[in-house]
Order: C-alpha cells, then structure tokens, then sequence
C-alpha cells in the first residue's frame, strides 16, 4: 500500500516541438527524479539512444505488451506507438522516486483515469507563439517542411487539452520555464504557496487558438 515515502508522478504534456522532452530531461538532473522510459514504435532520431531516450520495438512487440496488458498507458501519435509500462514505474514510486513522464494529452488521461495511490502533477507545456512554434518544428524536421505543417495542424487539436491540466506553463525561455515547473512542483510537494495566474494562461491559449 502506498506510503508518504512513496514518490510523486509528474507528468509533462505539450504540442509537438513545445519543448517537454527538453525539460523533462533537465528536471530529472534533480536529486531523486527519474524519467519513466517510454516503448514507441517509431525510428530513433540520431541524437537518441536504445534503452536510454526510448525502449525502440517493432509494432508486433508493442501490440504483444498491449495484450498482456502491460502498459499503465498508451496511444499512437503521428502513426506511431507509444507506451508506458507499469512495473518499472511502481517499483520507482515505492522506492522513494518522483517518476517524470514525458507523455501527450491520451497518455496522461489514461494515468489520471487508472486513480493510482500516489501522488500525480501534470503539466502542460505551450509555446510562446504558433510563430515560434513553426519555426521550431522547421528546425527539427528541415529535410521535410510537409510534417512540420502536419504539426501544426495537430497543433490546432492538441492545445484543447490545456484545461484538463493541474498546469500550463508557456516555454518562451527553457531555463525559465524550468525554474517555474521546479517551483510548482516543489509548492506542491511541500504545500507551500503557488504562483500561478490561470487568467493569464487562458488569454494566452486564446492567442494560439485565435
């Protein structure tokens, strides 16, 4: 049964090309937080590594772990799989752990949906401006401009999804950004004040959504 040891579940959600990744990376370079490993079944971009950034699988094993039952949760984005495995996630939040899960809107209403016995954050992370955001994702995907459109379109669908979040915080400036989330998430661990304007957030999404 879980205890106050246990570790805290601390989801980050966002577009793509929003900068969760990123920041999910830098928040586990803090003392007793560790990523949740996701299993996807699309192509390793070269800057990342097997076991490390993804558990790479072909589409057969990932639909063998769904019929086993196997995942806490997952969804297929961008005709791809992506899937959280509960085991590994257990044992860490019964070890003390504060598990960073670097998962999109699906993936996190399946967690908050399953009402498991720990604690749970969820952060959804927006850009600075559907400008910024374009350009973010013609950096990434240079060599093809037709998915940074697709993208964007997905852009459109996805930042709906604000509302169902505890928070929003906008990446204009990662180290920023950063710095808000640690904050946040420090208030709620030890009940302490929060900084957080929710009127501001909405007249933001208006922006985007305009």
């Amino acid at each position: 049964m879980p205890s106050e040891k246990d570790g805290v579940m601390i989801i980050l959600s966002s577009p793509s090309g929003a900068g969760k990744t990123t920041l999910v990376k830098k928040l586990s370079e803090k003392d007793n937080f560790e990523v949740s490993i996701s299993h996807t079944t699309r192509q390793p971009r070269p800057i990342e590594n097997q076991n490390e950034d993804y558990f790479f699988v072909n589409e057969l094993d990932f639909k063998r772990l769904i019929k086993n039952q196997e995942f806490l949760e997952y969804a297929k984005v961008f005709n791809n799989f992506y899937g959280t495995t509960r085991s590994p996630v257990i044992e860490k939040l019964n070890r003390g752990k504060n598990v960073l899960f670097d998962i999109d809107w699906q993936g996190a209403d399946q967690i908050k949906n399953k009402k498991l016995d720990y604690k749970l954050i969820t952060f959804f992370i927006l850009p600075p401006s559907k400008e910024v955001l374009f350009e973010r994702l013609s950096k990434r995907h240079e060599n093809d401009k037709k998915i940074a459109q697709e993208r964007m379109k997905q852009f459109e669908r996805d930042v709906l999804h604000w509302i169902n979040y505890d928070y929003v915080v906008i990446n204009n400036d990662l180290n920023e950004c950063h710095l808000k989330i640690t904050k946040l998430i420090d208030a709620e661990i030890n009940s302490g004040s929060k900084d957080y304007d929710l009127e501001y957030i909405r007249s933001h999404v208006d922006k985007l959504t305009s």
